[in-house]
């Protein structure tokens, strides 16, 4: 699991976040990212996510800031939700899946319109013993070479 030791919030585009790092040079990554309002806090010690947000709503960061405060309890509620099923296996995927049809020669030839049926020409007749030079290939057999 990843630890962190600074932890706070920045803005971006308008939407205030809590951001995590492990140095506080992080400042400057951010500012150059087009991060406004950046305050980052040292934790003292390496902790989750989760605990970060523990520690900094103990310690009443952002107290009195509405926008910090809000993203602060988003952000617990984001990290100590419930956790969600466990992710079906793929036996389980495969048989909740919908069964396709499975297609044979038969279903094929079922859907071909009747008047598909090939159609033999004099022309086509012609190019069958044809050679990709358009020589005849019974002339080839009695070449002198």
């Amino acid at each position: 699991m990843k630890t962190f030791t600074h932890a706070g919030v920045s803005t971006l585009n308008g939407e205030t976040k809590v951001r995590y790092a492990n140095d506080a040079l992080r400042v400057k990554v951010l500012a150059k990212g087009g991060h406004t309002d950046i305050d980052l806090e040292d934790l003292g010690e390496a902790l989750t996510k989760e605990q970060a947000v523990i520690k900094l709503i103990e310690i009443k960061f952002g107290q009195g800031n509405a926008v910090i405060e809000q993203a602060l309890e988003a952000e617990l509620t984001k990290r100590t939700e419930t956790p969600k099923e466990e992710k079906a296996s793929k036996e389980e995927k495969a048989s909740k899946a919908p069964k396709s049809k499975s297609i044979t020669l038969d279903t094929i030839k079922a859907k071909a319109p009747a008047k598909n049926k090939a159609v033999k020409t004099p022309q086509v007749e012609a190019i069958k013993g044809m050679t990709p030079l358009g020589v005849k290939a019974a002339d080839l057999e009695d070449a002198p070479y």
